[in-house]
């Protein structure tokens, strides 16, 4: 989790600003030792893909039976996400801060040098020169190439020639995150998130349909009133659901704008759920679950403090966690309770684990890609 003004990096110390500012590595808390977990449920390992490393926050893409990674060289790699095997490798030429956003035709990555790459199949189709960094993934949606930058400006490209449509760009606070933010398609609405709020765009005209508060800034200077919404969102139907760093998480209709209901919660990464519970680890890694109609308390679990843990998927009867030491954790969904621990290369989960069918995919910090199936 890193922090970005406009002009300038926050650090502490030489070490930037990580964890929810809960202090320089070295005076973390150590991590709680892991249990002993007897497997309730079974699974395993099925295949695994390697990419020299995933140094930026990445959203693995999940379509048409395929998944879309992106490594921090530049490379991109199409698997079928049934057997790994690798259905198109490609290239954007230069290391990247944000990808991969795909409709299985085009697929779209930005560099270090903020530049939107846009593939069309495996051949680069156009690059368009951003002026600010960007962390969040781009979206390739109705033949649209949309792209949020740290500044949380939105911008749309034309996916087949790269012509700029429009741009978006509204009063952001000084100090925003450097992290995945919110950027998706909910029916013919564009959401993003600027700043704690849900913005529902016009992505035909870049225009302003609704906004809604997530969460309310508080604190006596800017870095304790950040509260970027972090994404990537939980959809259910029309509904989205989405944590604003270190204040609050909750749900919102996208059709309406209209808030569902907001709870007070610290915490740095995305939420993971289903129409049964929300939930997500706060900056001491203990995991909290949110019935998702009402957000009343579900569970709570303190299991795995301290442990580095990603963003969680909810996979039919579990929620699952990676963790810092490469170990992916599934909970049951309706009390917390472990149920199966897997292994992967000993490096951190990044991102979220993202199913396609029955395949869970997990990243690591090393580029290892592993692809599981709980039964």
């Amino acid at each position: 989790m890193i922090l970005a003004t406009r002009r300038a990096w926050l650090c502490c110390g030489a070490v930037l600003l990580a964890l929810g500012l809960a202090g320089c590595a070295g005076n973390k808390p150590k991590p709680k030792p892991l249990e002993t977990v007897t497997p309730r449920i079974a699974g395993r390992v099925v295949w695994s893909a390697k990419l020299d490393s995933v140094r930026f926050p990445l959203a693995v893409v999940a379509r048409d039976g395929q998944f879309v990674v992106a490594g921090t060289d530049g490379t991109l790699l199409g698997l079928e996400a049934q057997s790994g095997r690798q259905l198109w490798r490609a290239s954007a030429g230069a290391p990247l801060t944000a990808g991969v956003g795909s409709d299985g035709r085009f697929h779209a990555v930005v560099t270090e040098d903020n530049k939107l790459v846009v593939l069309d199949g495996t051949q680069v189709a156009w690059r368009a020169q951003l002026s600010s960094r960007v962390s969040t993934p781009p979206l390739v949606a109705g033949e649209r190439v949309f792209v949020m930058g740290v500044d949380r400006a939105v911008l749309a490209f034309d996916a087949k020639d790269g012509r700029r449509l429009w741009t978006l760009r509204r009063p952001g606070d000084a100090l925003t995150l450097l992290n995945i933010g919110v950027l998706v398609a909910v029916k013919d609405t564009l959401v993003a998130g600027q700043g704690p709020r849900l913005a529902g765009i016009d992505p035909t005209r870049g225009t302003l349909r609704w906004e809604v508060p997530i969460g309310t800034p508080r604190g006596s200077n800017e870095v304790e009133r950040l509260a970027d919404l972090v994404g990537p969102p939980v959809r259910l139907g029309n509904r989205l659901c989405v944590r604003s760093f270190q204040a609050s998480v909750g749900c919102a209709d996208a059709d309406t704008g209209r808030l569902i209901w907001s709870r007070n919660a610290g915490g740095i990464n995305a939420l993971g759920g289903d129409d049964e519970v929300v939930a997500g680890a706060d900056a001491t890694d203990r995991i909290v679950a949110w019935k998702t109609a009402s957000g009343d308390l579900a569970w709570n679990s303190e299991r795995l403090l301290y442990r580095g843990l990603s963003a969680p998927a909810a996979i039919g009867p579990t929620v699952v966690f990676g963790d810092f030491e490469g170990y992916v954790h599934f909970l049951d969904r309706k009390d917390g309770q472990p149920l199966l621990r897997l292994a992967t290369d000993g490096s951190p989960v990044v991102g979220q684990p993202t199913l396609s069918g029955t395949t869970l995919l997990v990243a690591t910090r090393n580029g290892g890609f592993f692809a599981l199936r709980p039964e």
